[in-house]
């Protein structure tokens, strides 16, 4: 079948928009297009052995059993409908049309009539029933021929996917959420599949692909279309998850119209109510949400990060609460087929992200740790930077990662960061957000450059040297220092360490605190060099008014702290014959991993701070990927002269215009 029988089919269902125009909003003709359409196909798919089924109901009527088994047996496939109506029948009685589509509906098998139900179809019966439009739509859909023997699986699939795309422009608002361009699935699905191509043309070939969070099933189409690229005789299973329950139901009926398994498509929280348990897979590929909160399975994630440990998901950390990105990253990584002695085995994954969890959190946050879980493993592959203005609901910039547990030998211990920004081209109407689209040569550009990495890092005389970088896995690592300086004190009594002293709790505790504050204010004006000479004077007074001088540590601190002015030539504060750290003059610095830190303190430190030391006991190690600056290229400034004789260019072209405006 060719593109403009897709295109010819498409618009014959599409065509019913006609008919909704005023009644309904045009972001809403998908609602009922899309269930229609998938009633329409499943209708001419069971055609054939309708009589059969048929029989079999008869056979077990009355019968208390599951017929299920024989029901599906008898029509070929993992789906029947128990009635004798079609849509034909039910058009034709336009006054019970409603009555009569809901007993067809009812009908269906569970899983057929599960996604049916997600669509809210019901209610899109009785709506379409109460605008006197159900009988003429129906009538629409029995003229449309979607019979197997005229529209394969795959050639179904095309028709189904331009349905679904128009749905996604026609509701601009939600078109991010239910719709990544075809375009960066694409190239998403290359760079996923690229090192496998040899291995994918093997004959009998099987792959299994997920999606964790799988919208309307683009990039599971798109993978399963790539694989066959290579191999048609390649059998490709398909698996996926979803939360929005009417994308759920178009994946769903996607894999039902294409003759795939629908049950691989799970319903529910990838996070709470994993859909593939104990599940692994070749490839898993995902275009998660940026920035959506996980507040609402916060409990079920803490609960198994903090009680299932390493048999659970989320074992190496989690990221705050406001992002749940690199929870999807876990997730996927928990599915990853294992290698064993010889190297076989293992999967690949793709996720698009957008910058955060490149450098989100400090070291010893979730995010940092989930990083260094990752790299620490191997995981990591390759990140590659996307043009920004790609996708219909944000203009941000987006990366790629890849990651793999069975890297090749050039691979391991790297890291590729691949520098794509500049790959696109304008589009000539935008759509949301999206500005701009990647084109054919651009994708073949990025894909050969990409399994060229290693290569074109190496060689400065490769034309796309400048794009790509590799790095060893602990360039991204650091060690986070503390840089501890003495405390130094001179002490003085002022009317302001007087007042400090006067509103210090231990000395507010006193029975006789007035006459203790009076008593020091004898010293108004004194200041010692020492903290030794100060107690000794401060005692004197106290003692001489007839007063006791109180013990205790929370009050010889508090003299200390309020009595003691910070002064860069002062005494040294001691506790335990070791240098008091001042907390205000605590530093911190980021040390590469590996490095000495003795070594850097003498290096970097020390020149400008003698006195300073690290307190190793709070070191901690982190991992970021600071993309942007392995790219940045510094670009000076234009000459003063050049800038100076733009603007009386200027100028002159100002008074111009002037002049011919006053004569």
């Amino acid at each position: 079948m060719n593109s403009s029988k897709h295109t010819e089919l498409a618009n014959h269902a599409w065509s019913v928009a006609d008919l909704l125009r005023g009644d309904y909003k045009q972001s809403d003709y998908g609602k009922v297009i899309l269930p229609f359409t998938v009633l329409r196909r499943l209708e001419c798919v069971l055609e054939p052995t309708r009589q059969k089924v048929a029989e079999e109901v008869a056979r077990f009527e009355g019968q208390d059993m599951d017929t299920d088994h024989f029901l599906r047996r008898a029509s070929g496939h993992s789906f029947y409908n128990k009635s004798d109506l079609t849509l034909k029948k039910i058009a034709a009685d336009p006054q019970n049309a409603a009555q009569l589509l809901q007993i067809y509906v009812a009908g269906f098998s569970d899983n057929a009539r599960e996604v049916l139900d997600k669509y809210e179809f019901t209610q899109q019966i009785k709506k379409l029933a109460g605008a006197d439009l159900l009988y003429k739509v129906i009538g629409k859909f029995t003229d449309l021929d979607l019979h197997p023997e005229n529209v394969s699986n795959h050639n179904m699939g095309y028709i189904f996917e331009e349905l679904i795309r128009r749905f996604a422009e026609q509701s601009n608002e939600t078109a991010g959420e239910h719709f990544t361009p075809r375009e960066v699935i694409q190239l998403m699905v290359n760079l996923l599949i690229a090192p496998d191509g040899d291995a994918l043309s093997l004959p009998g070939v099987i792959r299994t692909v997920m999606d964790p969070a799988c919208g309307t099933g683009g990039m599971l189409s798109a993978a399963e279309e790539h694989i066959k690229a290579y191999n048609d005789d390649a059998t490709v299973e398909v698996y996926g998850q979803e939360l929005n329950p009417e994308s759920w139901a178009i994946c769903r009926s996607d894999l039902m119209i294409k003759g795939q398994d629908p049950e691989n498509i799970a319903y529910g929280n990838s996070f709470s109510d994993d859909g593939h348990k104990r599940e692994r897979f070749d490839y898993l590929l995902a275009n998660p949400p940026f920035g959506v909160e996980w507040k609402k399975v916060k409990e079920a994630v803490e609960y198994e990060h903090q009680h299932l440990g390493e048999a659970g998901r989320f074992a190496a950390g989690l990221p705050r609460i406001n992002d749940g990105s690199l929870l999807f990253l876990q997730h996927m990584i928990s599915k990853m087929k294992p290698v064993d002695v010889k190297g076989r085995g293992g999967s690949r994954i793709a996720i698009v992200f957008n910058g955060s969890p490149l450098f989100t959190g400090a070291a010893g946050s979730g995010e940092s740790e989930i990083r260094r879980w990752i790299l620490e493993n191997d995981w990591l592959e390759a990140i590659v930077a996307l043009p920004d203005q790609l996708f219909y609901n944000t203009g941000i910039s987006t990366y790629f990662w890849i990651l793999t547990n069975r890297k090749s030998a050039d691979h391991k211990g790297k890291v590729v960061l691949l520098d794509a920004r500049d790959q696109f081209q304008k589009m000539r109407k935008s759509l949301g957000d999206k500005r701009k689209e990647l084109g054919k040569q651009h994708i073949a550009d990025v894909t050969r450059l990409y399994e060229e990495a290693i290569g074109a890092a190496a060689d400065p005389d490769h034309p796309f040297h400048g794009k790509v970088k590799v790095f060893e896995n602990e360039a991204f690592g650091y060690q986070r220092i503390t840089v501890e300086r003495p405390l130094k004190l001179r002490f003085e009594v002022t009317e302001e360490t007087l007042a400090a002293l006067a509103a210090a709790k231990p000395v507010q505790k006193l029975a006789d605190a007035d006459a203790f504050v009076g008593a020091v204010r004898t010293l108004l004006g004194s200041s010692w060099a020492t903290k030794s000479e100060a107690l000794i004077a401060l005692k004197d007074a106290v003692v001489g008014v007839g007063l006791l001088w109180p013990t205790g540590a929370p009050f010889a601190k508090a003299v200390r702290d309020t009595v003691g002015v910070r002064d860069p030539e002062g005494e040294v504060q001691l506790v335990k014959g070791q240098p008091e750290p001042d907390a205000e003059l605590r530093d911190y610095e980021n040390v590469p991993l590996g490095e000495d830190l003795e070594a850097y303190l003498k290096r970097e430190v020390h020149p400008h701070v003698p006195d300073a030391w690290i307190d190793h006991s709070k070191t901690k190690i982190g991992y970021e990927i600071p993309f942007t600056r392995h790219f940045y290229v510094y670009e000076p400034p234009r000459p003063l002269a050049e800038i100076d004789a733009e603007l009386k260019a200027l100028e002159a072209e100002i008074q111009a215009l002037l002049g011919e405006v006053t004569k």
